[in-house]
């Protein structure tokens, strides 16, 4: 065994692994261009006999749920151990890596409602000056 990175490395992999967890989590679960195969899933996660089959087409409709595989993905892609260079560090990785990838998903679900709100009350506004100008 070899020692562990450095603790602000593990850091800065932590915050940066946790970008494409993320972004693929909320694109599989929510976006526009998988909305057929989605559909899909969760008719099957509502009709299957068995619940396992349930369970597992259910995963694709949950952004949480989604994020814990993707994450398993990447790290056994990338290796990536948190604290001890053992399975533990592995397991605290995917732990971590899940909790971080969360974060930012709520932080981009706040800003877009953000997003649409002031988008909403400029049309508002631009709609009452257009009628006072008349």
């Amino acid at each position: 065994m070899h020692d562990p990175l450095p603790i602000g490395h593990q850091i800065f992999w932590l915050l940066l692994l946790a970008v494409p967890i993320a972004c693929i989590s909320r694109t599989v679960t929510f976006e526009e261009v998988l909305r057929e195969p989605r559909d899909w899933c969760k008719r099957q996660s509502e009709i299957c006999n068995n619940i396992w089959v349930r369970k597992f087409f259910f995963l694709f409709t949950c952004e949480y749920c989604f994020s814990h595989w993707v994450t398993i993905a990447f790290v056994a892609l990338m290796r990536f151990k948190l604290l001890v260079d053992d399975w533990r560090g592995y397991v605290i990785s995917i732990f971590a890596l899940v909790f971080v990838a969360n974060a930012y998903l709520n932080l981009y679900s706040r800003l877009r409602v953000d997003i649409q709100k002031e988008k909403v009350e400029i049309k508002a506004i631009t709609k009452n000056q257009g009628l006072q100008e008349e």
